[in-house]
């Protein structure tokens, strides 16, 4: 009996220990939880006040240091196979010596390189040759810059309303951004340029009023200050939008485009008042991956008034004039002397196209896809390639292995890469063959039909090969546009060949520098 209570006493301490062990668990756990829980109500804290003038992101950093740690990435991002960003980007007129003759007569045929990250956008733009070596329009600036202030200052200069940075900093004021960006559409690249410089920037961390110089596209640009909603800011989306809200061009991807028009179209689709959340992640990208005419004719313009499709695009373009009455074009040809569109980079109009955005899926699911830090989902700001991030870009929803995504994702853009070389190679000859009966005396009327599809043959072949994804967005699509601009060269040999004009004895297909003062 006596060694039965010094046993029982001990199994009591133990108890008491393990019981005291597992509540301090379970409190520690409990608490743990609840700070994440807190963590995630309040996902930042503002350390300081950014405003509509805020284009510098730095201070914005100061908000939101994870967003802004991923956009500082975007300057060292690696080269993918098509596409993406690289130390120094690589030329693409030496990659495919074919583009040259594609852009004869146009700045892209003097210097086209691979694009680098967001951060970079507006000092490649300021020492690309297009640039240094061709008088460029200031519309140029729309999507390179972080413009949105500049243009509300101008527009509000018009009103004779004040323009301190107080007066700027006070909303986005849209009419005014609007009037400012009609104001410059038809400037000189370095005027406009010298007008962001000019514009206020807002305040520094000690309150002093300074003024800013010019930023890349930034925080400001997609985000409203205040709320950290996001928003698009450019008026060139903005105009483009409502044009095509007002088309009857289907829209399945964009529901809301779609409740507007049964509403009874009242006013003006506006997406920063009217769009779901999931289509603004798609419509800050399309703010400027998008195709548009880029120069000092007219008014910077987004081609949406019939769709989105390429030939909705292309017959805008084709009954679009210049203010002087005069035929639409992006440059004349160099070596056949045709009018030709050239592309920019339609990538929100392939997506359109494609199976991702019929699924629901924006650009920011696949570009920058939701990451966990702490307690708190934050959508990456390391805008890149998904390639590079497939585990949180890709198998969120393809629940297979990483290896199989990469080969199918390879598959669609070397099959594209392959028929982006067959058009080439088309146009080439396409080009050599009308080259040979103008030396042989065709007139404007035998070229008429000809340089028609010339300029169908053109546009197709450069409206897949200047988008991003490498067919990628709509693979079927892309095929397609590229099978036609193979067709419209090869109809256009024929043609030109059925002239029965005497050969000529040469033909230098070998184009010069480009002196079209045109492009982005």
């Amino acid at each position: 009996m006596s060694d039965q209570q010094p046993r029982s006493f001990g199994w009591l301490i133990l108890l008491t220990a393990l019981t005291a062990f597992a509540t301090f668990g379970v409190v520690a756990l409990l608490v743990n939880i609840f700070e994440r829980k807190q963590e995630a109500r309040v996902p930042f804290t503002r350390v300081v006040e950014v405003t509509e003038i805020s284009t510098d992101p730095e201070p914005w950093g100061l908000n939101f240091p994870q967003q802004y740690e991923d956009y500082l990435k975007t300057v060292d991002d690696d080269y993918t196979d098509f596409g993406g960003n690289h130390a120094l980007p690589p030329s693409k007129l030496e990659e495919s010596p074919w583009l040259k003759r594609l852009f004869a007569g146009y700045a892209f045929s003097i210097d086209y390189r691979e694009a680098r990250g967001h951060a970079h956008m507006l000092a490649d733009q300021e020492v690309t040759k297009r640039v240094t070596d061709v008088q460029q329009s200031g519309a140029c600036l729309h999507c390179h810059a972080s413009i949105a202030a500049t243009y509300r200052r101008i527009g509000l200069e018009e009103q004779g309303k004040p323009t301190d940075a107080k007066s700027l900093a006070d909303g986005f004021q849209q009419e005014a951004v609007l009037a400012g960006f009609r104001a410059v559409s038809t400037k000189k690249y370095e005027e406009v340029h010298a007008e962001i410089d000019q514009t206020p920037d807002g305040f520094d961390a000690s309150g002093d009023p300074h003024i800013g110089g010019a930023h890349p596209v930034s925080c400001v640009d997609c985000h409203e200050p205040e709320t950290m909603a996001i928003r698009v800011t450019r008026p060139g989306f903005i105009l483009g939008i409502d044009k095509l809200a007002k088309s009857d061009a289907e829209v399945p991807h964009l529901p809301s485009v779609q409740a507007w028009r049964d509403g009874g179209k009242q006013g003006v689709y506006d997406p920063n008042t009217m769009a779901t959340r999931q289509e603004m992640r798609s419509f800050v990208c399309g703010q400027c991956h998008v195709e548009y005419y880029c120069a000092n004719k007219m008014t910077l313009t987004y081609p949406w008034s019939n769709g989105l499709k390429m030939e909705n695009l292309e017959a805008e373009w084709d009954a679009t004039t210049f203010p002087d009455g005069g035929e639409f074009y992006d440059y004349v040809h160099k070596t056949t002397g045709t009018k030709v569109y050239k592309a920019q980079h339609p990538e929100f109009e392939l997506w359109s196209q494609g199976i991702h955005a019929r699924a629901g899926v924006s650009c920011s699911d696949c570009h920058m896809p939701y990451e966990k830090v702490g307690a708190t989902k934050v959508s990456s700001h390391w805008v890149r390639s998904p390639m590079m991030n497939i585990n949180k870009a890709c198998q969120t929803c393809h629940k297979v292995p990483e290896a199989e995504i990469k080969a199918r994702v390879d598959v669609i853009q070397d099959r594209t890469r392959a028929l982006i070389d067959r058009a080439a190679s088309a146009m080439t000859e396409m080009l050599d063959a009308i080259i040979e009966i103008q030396e042989a005396g065709a007139t404007e009327e035998q070229l008429k039909p000809i340089r028609d599809l010339q300029r169908k043959a053109m546009w197709r072949l450069d409206y897949i090969a200047s988008e991003n994804s490498k067919g990628f967005h709509a693979s079927q699509e892309s095929a397609r546009i590229l099978g036609e601009s193979i067709d419209y060269s090869r109809q256009a040999i024929v043609k030109a060949y059925r002239l029965g004009l005497p050969a000529s004895e040469s033909s230098d297909p070998e184009p010069e520098d480009s002196e079209t003062p045109d492009g982005d």
